[in-house]
């Protein structure tokens, strides 16, 4: 496949369904199509996710000034039946590649027929020769054809919500309940807000990923989304009288709510104020109708994984296709792969201030 240049809204050109020699004709066409018709076909499609929303692609280039490319499939009859939107992440350390999406759990293919799933994945093939592109990586809900192979090392938590939160705590284990309410005799509060909370939830999520050894992403990506989503985003924060000890991101749509960023400060690890937290946010997402929580990746049986599982939540396998432009084995840019783990040991030992000053320079580049 080859990419057709487009003047649609001055933005890199988007790839196009046009078949090679030989190839029989796709009955499904892609090419850029307008944020109000994207944003419909996703509002439209149980399958989408928020992370498939046209907002992100602001928030992405204008927070991390990556190139960005949101393919679009046309049926014959002219409607929408597919979508894939694309990062391009290009630096010297970690290569030159296409991702839907980085930084999120979610965000990968969403078609309404095989056809337009085999469309968009030509598409984004294209697209990727076109720019001398090492790989593309796609991030599933679902399994896609043998040839884009996976990593199947993540799974998502997802815990489905009663009608109340008394049928919440009830549902739990005896010891899940003590620990997530002990803290409020020992001091410990929660506040849910927006914007004005964001000081204090960076403060901590940048010191505990220092913490973990991992580049912390700028505050400017935090405030781009709780403005561009001020109905779906918002902070929570744990405090021990005046000090913020733990803290997270919340994102609720279609009828779920997830907690893709969430942190605590481990000098207070013994004060439980991470259960607490995540008991408050339980309860406050089943008061605003919610019926699932989403925990968030983790790897099966790692601490993560049995820190989410005490409340129930069960994993749902996700799927990290790959297409390789030159084969061999699947990429591992994350920070948990052992050929970072003495770059891991460096970090943790920076100071905090340097830590968030060089970390969104290269975060930016790892999906």
């Amino acid at each position: 496949m080859t990419a057709a240049t487009t003047a649609a809204d001055d933005r890199p050109a988007a790839a196009t369904n046009t078949p090679d020699p030989g190839e029989a004709l796709a009955s499904d066409v892609v090419g850029e199509v307008s944020a109000s018709q994207w944003d419909a076909f996703v509002a439209a499609t149980g399958a989408a996710t928020i992370y498939h929303r046209r907002v992100w692609r602001n928030i992405v280039e204008s927070v991390f000034g990556h190139e960005t490319h949101y393919l679009a499939a046309r049926a014959p009859d002219g409607t929408i039946s597919g979508i894939l939107p694309l990062i391009r992440l290009r630096s010297f350390l970690f290569g030159d590649f296409l991702v839907g999406l980085p930084y999120f759990t979610y965000g990968g293919v969403v078609a309404r027929s095989t056809a337009a799933r085999d469309a968009l994945l030509e598409a984004a093939i294209g697209l990727a020769r076109e720019r001398n592109c090492r790989h593309v990586e796609l991030r599933q809900r679902e399994p896609l054809p043998a040839r884009w192979p996976a990593r199947v090392d993540k799974v998502a938590m997802v815990l489905a919500l009663p009608q109340s939160p008394e049928e919440l705590w009830k549902s739990l284990p005896s010891k899940v309940r003590t620990d997530a309410r002990r803290p409020a005799r020992r001091g410990i509060s929660c506040e849910f807000g927006g914007c004005e909370l964001l000081p204090e939830f960076y403060a901590v999520f940048s010191e505990n990923m220092r913490d973990l050894g991992t580049p912390v992403y700028p505050a400017t990506f935090f405030e781009a989304i709780l403005k561009a989503l001020p109905e779906n985003a918002s902070l929570v924060v744990a405090r021990h009288g005046s000090r913020t000890v733990a803290a997270a991101l919340l994102l609720q749509y279609a009828g779920g709510m997830e907690i893709p960023w969430a942190s605590s400060l481990r000098g207070f690890n013994k004060l439980g104020a991470n259960m607490f937290m995540y008991g408050r946010v339980l309860e406050h997402a089943i008061v605003r109708g919610c019926r699932s929580f989403d925990f968030g990746r983790s790897t099966v049986d790692s601490g993560t994984y049995l820190f989410k599982k005490q409340w129930g939540a069960r994993p749902r396998q996700l799927y990290w296709n790959y297409w390789l432009r030159d084969g061999g084995e699947l990429p591992q840019l994350r920070p948990d792969n052992p050929r970072f783990r003495a770059a891991v040991a460096v970090w943790r030992r920076l100071p905090l201030a340097l830590a968030n000053r060089l970390g969104p320079r290269l975060i930016k580049y790892l999906p």
